[in-house]
């Protein structure tokens, strides 16, 4: 019966449209804080893309750290949950780009072709299945192929829920008071190795989880 509703694109839009409400309702009740904001401004100042990554749990607030003025696309997968995600981004200026699930070929040309325009990429590199805030190789690659840096960001806030889905999907509720933490943009090489690969993703993993830390300290100060 669930998937069936997923499936109906009527049903899709209307609780898409549900959502972007209580996320105006979120935005408005609540104090928005960013940290380290200086990190991707320096890239939006030479309108430089690079890519933003984020776990896939902090979804629902993510626009409110993006300057109004840039375009981000985020790569979302081709099924009925990225569909869904596809239509809520929409109404907040995040584009989306499809990433079919066998053809992994066709979402990096179609990257390629956004970055030539400098346009900016946002990914949730333990999206869309999972497992849980564990990189995979694929925002690595992305990174490698068209030597543009990753920048991390993490997100808390004072009031929420946590879905039991796989990703523990963060669910902010109104008047809370909300931080975005920001760091370094980090480089992969072109050529990499399976070794160096596998070492960037743990460094890539630990630091989204300490910007995630470093969040839940100041919502708690």
């Amino acid at each position: 019966m669930l998937k069936n509703f997923k499936k109906n694109k009527l049903i899709q839009y209307f609780l898409a449209y549900l959502a972007v409400i209580f996320i105006f309702i979120v935005r408005y009740t609540s104090k928005i804080n960013i940290v380290n904001e200086k990190f991707p401004k320096k890239f939006w100042k030479k309108n430089q893309p690079f890519i933003l990554v984020f776990w896939h749990s902090q979804l629902m607030m993510i626009s409110y750290s993006w300057v109004k003025n840039k375009k981000i696309n985020i790569l979302a997968s081709d099924h009925s949950d990225g569909r869904f995600g596809a239509i809520i981004g929409s109404y907040f200026k995040l584009r989306n780009i499809e990433r079919p699930s066998k053809k992994s070929n066709m979402a990096l040309k179609n990257i390629f072709k956004l970055v030539k325009k400098n346009e900016y990429i946002g990914i949730t590199p333990d999206g869309p299945r999972g497992p849980n805030q564990k990189v995979s190789e694929g925002v690595i690659k992305i990174a490698s192929s068209l030597q543009i840096p990753i920048i991390p960001c993490g997100f808390w806030s004072s009031k929420n829920l946590q879905l039991k889905s796989w990703d523990k999907f963060l669910i902010t509720l109104p008047f809370s008071k909300c931080y975005f933490v920001w760091s370094k943009p980090m480089y992969v090489d072109k050529k990499i190795s399976k070794n160096m690969q596998k070492k960037f993703q743990y460094e890539l993993e630990k630091q989204l989880n300490k910007n995630i830390g470093e969040a839940k300290k100041l919502v708690n100060k």
